[in-house]
């Protein structure tokens, strides 16, 4: 049963309560796509067969008692390999880790693995989850499905093409500057990334194992898929306190307010300034607010009185702070890292490149760490949140672009990227619309609104108020309806791509 592959967790876990379809046929038909389709995408970087196919008959034996294990009984996972998995290898696409085996799950797996989600594998990634690019010294490249010679993001890069392809329905994640909505948008899938604090981070890299917790703003734990309901249906099983974690608040999720959709007010934007957007994305986004003025949704153009500039200084100031003592560089490590900041901030037109330059706002940083300086970030970082807060608060969502292009060709790290007729920085041309909604901690998600006339996908964010991660989810759903954007469609506004 093929088809089996691009069917939604939430429907194949019904369909093994019901004794539709058993545990064991639906992880031999991920498993058999990942045989056939993983040599040519190099998503998923450590597959581990046996142990699931144990799982899957497990799982089947335990509903032959009636027992049920939860949720995601018998439905096969894939986990981005930053998040630690016991007794299986957790690399962060490091050479420096590239034998490490962690005796036990981040919190994250357990939950799912305790809802009865069974791991087929881990997903490949950016170098230690850095980069807008599955590239790394331990592992192939990943490549995009729609199209090999084009990247599917970064970080969570194996994790969106396997979604998009079939190998997986849901894919355990994380974003610190991107990582899930960027993928999901160059792959044509959903992601989401909660509210900051709402998941535990805990076991995942960075830090790297034995360095000091330091990342304890901005990285959120999240979900990729090929439907809202799948990334609600997560979000529930992974969000809450965790003993290891204290900062992790002890309160329930909040639930969705019912609105009828005629009574939800949308805010839209196709482009912020300084940030040029493919008019391509432009012009998706138009067609999104015409669609949804047409059946009843009202949506105003809108931008907040925000420093987008300033938060992007803000952002890259703090994320140095938080990586400066979380990862162990090799000198190799060094050396990439500064050919890195190199190209980025000497690659692109000249107005892009100071608007950016990653170098001028984080080497100091690394030099020199100071505590005052540290502190100071958090400050600013306080008005940022303070301040979207108070923006956001006039609306149920607001939809902006998720990148200025849809997915380029595969590049050296730190290459510029051709937007229309400019040439814009790497990380400015992929992170200027994700960024802003890490550094404020507010809730996103991704969903595919379109495609390309070469046929990539395009995506939109729909960024929610804080705390109010169900809520988004169900505007999101009820948006997504609303918008019936590919034919052929399997289950929302997601499409297959052509030969899976």
């Amino acid at each position: 049963m093929s088809d089996l592959v691009f069917l939604p967790a939430h429907q194949l876990a019904q369909m093994i309560r019901d004794r539709q379809v058993s545990a064991a046929e639906v992880v031999d038909a991920h498993l058999a796509q990942i045989v056939k389709y993983n040599s040519q995408l190099n998503a998923i970087c450590t597959p581990d067969e046996r142990a699931a196919r144990n799982a899957a008959r497990q799982a089947d034996e335990a509903l032959a008692r009636g027992e049920n294990w939860g949720a995601l009984h018998g439905v096969p996972i894939t986990v981005k390999d930053v998040f630690a998995t016991a007794g299986l290898l957790t690399t962060a696409g490091s050479l420096s880790l590239k034998d490490y085996v962690p005796q036990q799950d981040a919190t994250a797996v357990a939950r799912l693995k305790s809802a009865g989600a069974i791991v087929l594998g881990k997903t490949n990634i950016g170098d230690l989850a850095g980069g807008y690019q599955g590239l790394n010294d331990v592992f192939p490249r990943v490549n995009n499905p729609w199209n090999l010679e084009y990247t599917p993001g970064g970080t969570s890069s194996g994790g969106a093409a396997a979604i998009a392809a079939g190998l997986s329905p849901i894919d355990l994640c994380s974003d610190l500057g991107g990582s899930i909505r960027q993928p999901a948008h160059f792959c044509g899938i959903y992601g989401f990334k909660p509210t900051d604090r709402l998941v535990p981070t805990t076991g995942h890299i960075p830090e790297v194992p034995g360095a000091p917790r330091c990342l304890r703003q901005m990285l959120t734990v999240g979900t990729l898929a090929r439907s809202i309901e799948d990334l609600s249906l997560c979000l529930q099983i992974i969000a809450g306190a965790d003993r290891s974690q204290p900062d992790i608040p002890s309160v329930p999720l909040e639930r969705a307010i019912d609105k009828p959709r005629e009574n939800l007010r949308i805010a839209w934007v196709d482009e912020w300034a300084n940030y040029p957007v493919a008019a391509e994305i432009k012009s998706a986004m138009r067609s999104v607010a015409t669609k949804l003025t047409g059946v009843g949704i009202a949506v105003e153009e809108w931008v907040p009185d925000f420093d987008f500039p300033a938060a992007w200084q803000t952002y890259y100031e703090l994320v140095t702070y938080n990586l400066v003592y979380a990862r162990s560089l090799t000198m190799a490590d060094l050396r990439q890292n500064l050919a890195f900041l190199w190209r980025d901030s000497s690659q692109g037109d000249r107005e892009f490149r100071k608007l950016g330059n990653l170098a001028k706002i984080g080497v100091p940083i690394s030099l020199n760490p100071t505590l005052k300086g540290y502190f100071e970030t958090l400050t600013q970082r306080d008005r940022f949140t303070t301040q979207m807060d108070a923006a956001l608060s006039q609306w149920d969502v607001w939809l902006c672009p998720v990148a200025m292009t849809p997915a380029f060709t595969h590049r050296d790290r730190g290459a510029a990227v051709r937007v229309d007729d400019r040439h814009v920085p790497y990380s400015m041309a992929s992170g200027a619309y994700l960024v802003t909604f890490n550094l404020t901690g507010h809730p996103v998600v991704v969903i595919p609104i379109g495609q390309t006339e070469s046929g990539l996908p395009i995506g939109m964010q729909i960024v929610g108020k804080r705390w109010q991660d169900l809520n988004l989810l169900a505007i999101a759903r009820e948006l997504d309806s609303a918008l019936p954007t590919l034919r052929d469609r399997v289950v929302g506004n997601f499409q297959q791509p052509t030969g899976y």
